[in-house]
């Protein structure tokens, strides 16, 4: 005879070490965001610098997407925006990426940064993404499935 449906056991609570991972990866993405953004409005110029030359209005550009900085990491303090603020965040971070790439093609442009971290600064990036999802809550790795937006 056959037994009917289980549902499936609910994963564990993530590890104290999970957590902790995550208040990290929470508080180093806030930083990151929160001082990059200030950093459009106070060094614009040198910001403007690495927009892509087919990116139009760079100085608008550079300003709104420092706005945007400061509103993601503001929106990953309350638990409720956590996971919008994380998914707009991604969307920038990828959105941003051809300026790194430009930076890299014109490295002689920036001759003040060494061009191991214009190349390391790519991969990088990768790692950002990484500690915005976790951080966020956005994977499975670092939170509870009972609460998929909260630090518990």
């Amino acid at each position: 005879m056959r037994q009917p449906h289980q549902p499936p056991a609910p994963l564990a609570e993530p590890s104290r070490a999970a957590q902790r991972w995550r208040v990290a990866a929470l508080v180093f993405v806030f930083l990151w965001f929160a001082l990059g953004g200030v950093a459009h409005f106070v060094f614009t110029d040198a910001q403007m610098r690495i927009v892509p030359t087919w990116v139009p209005w760079p100085r608008e550009v550079v300003l709104w997407s420092g706005v945007a900085e400061l509103l993601g990491a503001a929106g990953l303090l309350p638990v409720r925006t956590r996971r919008a603020a994380g998914w707009g965040l991604v969307l920038l971070t990828l959105a941003v990426t051809p300026a790194n790439i430009t930076m890299l093609q014109h490295a002689d442009a920036f001759p003040a940064v060494p061009y191991a971290l214009l190349v390391a600064r790519l991969p990088l990036q990768l790692l950002l993404l990484v500690l915005v999802a976790c951080g966020a809550g956005l994977c499975t790795l670092c939170r509870s499935p009972k609460q998929p937006a909260t630090l518990r």
